[in-house]
């Protein structure tokens, strides 16, 4: 049996030297509804695998819980159709911020390529985020060995080719925790309700290292769990790094062989 994130599907493939029948591994993107308790809050697109995780990482990128105490329970909803089952958790919590929750249900339709919709305003973000602590000091050699890091933590990407990844990194530069999915958000909320499920949050004094671009909605989501350096292979958008100046966060893209531009922060020599 294949691994539940991947698929596989009979391709012609057509090359230079004529085409050829045979199976390919493709990445599986199914619907994953999110509840507070019974309220539906989110519908995202995703991988399956570590969906409580995102379901928790979600709900904490939001705004919606902040503690890790919050969280009772996190579990797949039994009293559903069938056809939904293994699609659907329920996250109970107490003390849930529920001006966000209605934010997000009212708001915010979470797509494998689109995540936080709704919150486009740098005022309404920075009234979220809480303080951060001071990021960590990032080093040439170590941010330009991160990419290829990432790359060699992708399991399932090796079998499919259609994945993003977001990695967790400590202050010494080590890749602790390495999550994908065919939604570059999915894979960062992955990563977050991770460590709060373990209760390791805050996470200050780490970095996230992305296998795509910096957006808004990814730095907002790294500020969202005190994370203070955010690294990508692609670019960041403008409103990326006025809100990475504004919050004190380092910032750096383009990382490609060697190469790299830093946006906001300091990225020093060694």
């Amino acid at each position: 049996m294949p691994p539940r994130g991947q698929r596989a599907f009979d391709i012609t493939s057509v090359t230079d030297s004529g085409r050829v029948d045979r199976p390919d591994a493709l990445v599986v993107e199914e619907p994953l509804e999110i509840r507070l308790g019974d309220d539906p809050i989110a519908v995202v697109m995703r991988t399956p695998g570590d969906d409580m995780a995102l379901a928790v990482g979600f709900l904490f990128s939001e705004g919606i819980l902040r503690d890790p105490d919050q969280v009772l329970s996190v579990a797949w909803c039994t009293d559903v159709e069938p056809s939904a089952a293994g699609n659907i958790v329920r996250v109970l919590a107490s003390g849930a911020d529920l001006d966000a929750a209605e934010a997000a249900r009212r708001q915010v339709y979470a797509s494998s390529s689109c995540g936080l919709c709704g919150k486009a305003t740098l005022d309404a973000v920075r009234l979220m985020a809480p303080p951060l602590p001071p990021p960590p000091v990032l080093r040439v050699s170590q941010v330009a060995s991160l990419p290829d890091r990432l790359r060699a933590a992708q399991t399932l990407f090796d079998s499919t080719g259609a994945l993003h990844a977001a990695g967790l990194f400590d202050g010494e530069g080590e890749l602790r925790l390495v999550k994908e999915d065919v939604g570059r958000h999915n894979a960062a909320d992955k990563i977050l309700g991770t460590c709060a499920i373990r209760e390791e949050w805050p996470l200050g004094g780490h970095g996230l290292v992305l296998s795509g671009r910096a957006s808004f909605e990814m730095v907002q989501k790294a500020a969202m769990a005190g994370i203070g350096a955010v690294v990508s292979v692609s670019a960041p958008s403008s409103l990326s790094v006025e809100f990475a100046r504004e919050v004190g966060m380092t910032l750096v893209g383009f990382v490609r062989r060697g190469s790299m531009n830093v946006y906001a922060g300091e990225v020093v020599d060694g």
